[in-house]
């Protein structure tokens, strides 16, 4: 049986990426870094081993957030591609809202867990319109 192989993208389509076959895990980070890499509660990530994905566009640009960690971002459009750290070196983290249906994936875990915002919680129970 063949891998799967999950396709994302960023906002304008230039930066493209392919995972392929199982990932290394798949969760929520509430950390403070990630949130504001993102200007969002709370990031998905998929980690994946190097050698089971691919950049099948423009690669994007790395930027050190931080001593040992990378991020790297779309040089056109902006948007946050990865996470690169020291800590685990043989794997990259992809933004899980970047796939091409992200739906395929389903987060197993929550890290950072003591800096999740007070009202993460509720965000769900907001009126919707």
């Amino acid at each position: 049986m063949a891998d799967t192989v999950l396709k994302g993208h960023c906002l304008c389509g230039a930066c493209t990426f392919e995972l392929i076959g199982p990932h290394n895990f798949i969760g929520h980070c509430h950390c403070e870094s990630c949130r504001r890499a993102t200007a969002s509660p709370f990031t998905t990530w998929i980690g994946q081993q190097n050698g089971r994905w691919a950049w099948t566009g423009t690669a994007p640009v790395p930027f050190e957030s931080s001593a040992g960690n990378e991020r790297g971002f779309c040089s056109t459009c902006g948007s946050p591609m990865y996470f690169r750290t020291d800590r685990f070196p043989n794997e990259v983290h992809f933004y899980a809202a970047l796939l091409d249906d992200p739906n395929t994936v389903t987060p197993e875990a929550q890290y950072h867990a003591d800096e999740i915002l007070d009202w993460t919680h509720s965000a769900l129970d907001q009126p919707k319109s």
